[in-house]
Formats: structure tokens, C-alpha cells, sequence
């Protein structure tokens, strides 16, 4: 449970649990408790969630059409600046 907020790769479940306290991180402390003195969350921890329609854990994924980029094109820099550098250029003194 230490390890949880860090982890990089997890699985549904660990995502879950993730998700759940990153609204409290930097709040929170979390506290190594050993097996014999805590027993009733065990069976929580343990506990299996199926990935069916019918089940609760089931989220259905929605399908984005993909749409691949074939080239991007910047045009929002002003004629202005443009005909900035060009004015600097034709003024520009050149010292030999």
C-alpha cells in the first residue's frame, strides 16, 4: 500500500485504488500495519472484480475515431512580424 501512489505500471485494480487517493496526496500518510494486527481488511484487499456487462467493475471503453495527423501548418504569426524582420534587414547597416 506504500508503494501504491508511485507505482508506474498497474493493473485495473491498483489503477483503481490510485485514482481513489490522488485527491489526497500530500494530505495523507500511509502507515505499514502488520497481518496480525490488521485482519478484517484482507478479505477486502483479496477481493476479486470481474470485467463483464453485468458486473459493476465493467467500464466500457469509448471508441475515438482515429485521425492521423498528416502535417501541421503555422500560420497565426501576423503579417506583421514578417514584414518586421524585413524592414530590419533592409535597414540593417553592415560594418566591414
Amino acid at each position: 500500500m506504500k508503494s501504491l501512489p508511485n507505482m508506474k505500471y498497474a493493473n485495473r485494480h491498483i489503477l483503481r485504488w490510485q485514482i481513489a487517493i490522488q485527491g489526497y496526496r500530500g494530505n495523507m500518510t500511509i502507515v505499514h500495519k502488520s497481518g496480525n494486527i490488521h485482519k478484517n481488511s484482507d478479505g477486502l484487499s483479496r477481493w476479486v472484480l470481474a470485467n463483464t456487462p453485468d458486473k459493476p467493475a465493467y467500464v466500457p471503453m469509448e471508441a475515438e475515431p482515429q485521425i492521423p495527423i498528416e502535417g501541421i501548418n503555422i500560420t497565426d504569426i501576423g503579417n506583421e512580424f514578417f514584414e518586421e524582420v524585413r524592414e530590419t534587414y533592409k535597414t540593417r547597416v553592415s560594418i566591414s
